[in-house]
């Protein structure tokens, strides 16, 4: 049995304050195990982003516990937070967010560098050829494509070596090709690395490509195919 590197113990969370206050995440429990594929499918304003902000330790609980590679996330102070996300959990997001003075190396090596890494470039430039970009180290992101944009997102990513691999809508801002490939470059390094890929997306496809999907209605887990088969109109709600 594989051992478990995410668990949620009634997560909950409301965010915004008084009247405008939304109770956003409702006593959610969720446990994910080494090595897993979890599509996080659901309705537009059901919780599934600000859920996976949890798991990526971008958004703090108001109650409850989240534990990332037996690290009490929920119990560590700001500074030790964004230190053990860098080392051990790789975010990409729906529109990239790369630094646009800076060149696709640059992008990558940025985290590295903050971590005190020595080689850092030497690391981004690997990255970035494992990725295809071997010849667009030195373009900035405005002279790439979106497609490769978030390429350089994934190398970012990928560069820490990190357990857990989060993506937000990786395939939301392409074409269906692209999006196509981008999936296809995802799952192959999660097999690659031996990675833990936790993914939100509207993509029926690409939610079917996860080994397990957990289905978020109103701040619930309202489904779950590691314990019942998810039907495809629930995928497209």
């Amino acid at each position: 049995m594989r051992k478990t590197i995410i668990e949620l113990k009634s997560a909950d969370l409301t965010l915004g304050n008084a009247a405008a206050s939304v109770h956003v995440l409702k006593d959610i429990d969720l446990t994910i195990a080494e090595g897993e594929a979890v599509g996080i499918i659901g309705p537009s304003g059901s919780g599934k982003s600000t859920l996976l902000m949890v798991l990526a330790g971008l958004e703090r609980l108001d109650s409850g516990e989240i534990h990332v590679r037996d690290t009490a996330l929920h119990a560590l102070n700001e500074d030790a937070l964004a230190d053990f996300r860098g080392k051990n959990i790789g975010i990409v997001f729906q529109s990239f967010h790369l630094i646009a003075n800076m060149t696709a190396i640059e992008n990558v090596a940025v985290p590295l560098e903050l971590a005190n890494v020595r080689n850092a470039f030497d690391i981004a430039r690997k990255e970035l050829e494992a990725v295809g970009l071997g010849e667009r180290l030195n373009h900035y992101p405005g002279q790439l494509s979106g497609g490769e944009q978030q390429r350089v997102a994934i190398a970012r990513a990928l560069a820490p070596s990190p357990a857990v691999l989060i993506a937000d809508e990786p395939t939301g801002n392409l074409d269906t090709e692209t999006g196509r490939q981008i999936a296809d470059l995802l799952f192959s390094k999660q097999a690659e690395r031996a990675m833990t890929l936790v993914l939100v997306t509207h993509d029926n496809a690409l939610a079917a490509r996860c080994s397990r999907q957990v289905r978020v209605a109103s701040g619930t887990i309202a489904g779950d195919s590691a314990a019942e088969t998810i039907r495809p109109a629930a995928v497209l709600a």
